[in-house]
This record gives structure tokens, C-alpha cells and sequence, in this order.
């Protein structure tokens, strides 16, 4: 179940901003904004913070995944989650990667990793 359109028409309504003006302060077309309002279309990764940081609610709140739209990480898990390496054998251990909504193995996750890099060397 999406909420993200739901929601960012209704802080878009909240704010008094038209379709238009949102779009024009998110840096992204009307006719995508209006596709997104309606779940048609899901915005990127970018979009989505762009959103949350205009209206100064959680991205988890946009997606639905909690009703509190204050609610954030503090600053200091914030700061691990941004920099979280995936290299390091310990997360590896701590955390599930998942693709697809299936756990990747310690060496699906290495191979990950591999390919990560040498897509990286090619640039």
C-alpha cells in the first residue's frame, strides 16, 4: 500500500502551494509531480528526499511506514546509516542485505561489493 501520493498532496495542499509551485521549488516537472501525487509513478531517491526536506517531515512518513511525520533519526544514527561501510566484514554479520526480498549471502554480498567496484574503475 503507497502513501507517498497521498501525502505529498496533501502537504502540497497544507502549504497552500499549487502543483506548479511545488514543482518549480522541487526542481521537477508539474506533469511528474501530479503523477507521483497520484501513485502512478514512484519518485526516485532523490525526488523523495528533495520532498521530506522541503516539508520537513521524515522520509518513512512519506512512504507510509509511520504516521508521525516529526519523526527522524537523531543525528548520530543518521550519521552511521550515511556512512555505513558495506565492506566491513563485522555489518556484514550484524545486518541482512536484501535484493528482492531475499538475504543475500556473505558472499553474494561480497560479490556485490565487487561488482560495485569495478563498475566504479570503469568511470
Amino acid at each position: 500500500m503507497t502513501k507517498y501520493g497521498d501525502r505529498i498532496a496533501l502537504l502540497r495542499e497544507k502549504h497552500a502551494l499549487t502543483q506548479e509551485e511545488l514543482a518549480n521549488k522541487l526542481g521537477i516537472s508539474r506533469a511528474a509531480l501530479s503523477h507521483y501525487e497520484t501513485s502512478r509513478r514512484e519518485p526516485d531517491y532523490d525526488t523523495i528526499n528533495k520532498v521530506a526536506s522541503f516539508f520537513k517531515v521524515s522520509v518513512d512518513y512519506l512512504l507510509g511506514r509511520t504516521d508521525n511525520s516529526d519523526q527522524f533519526l537523531d543525528s548520530d544514527v543518521r550519521d552511521f546509516v550515511d556512512n555505513l561501510e558495506l565492506s566491513d566484514d563485522k555489518i556484514l554479520e550484524k545486518f541482512a542485505l536484501t535484493v528482492d526480498g531475499s538475504k543475500l549471502t556473505a558472499e553474494e554480498a561480497r560479490r556485490f561489493i565487487a561488482f560495485v567496484r569495478a563498475e566504479r574503475s570503469l568511470k
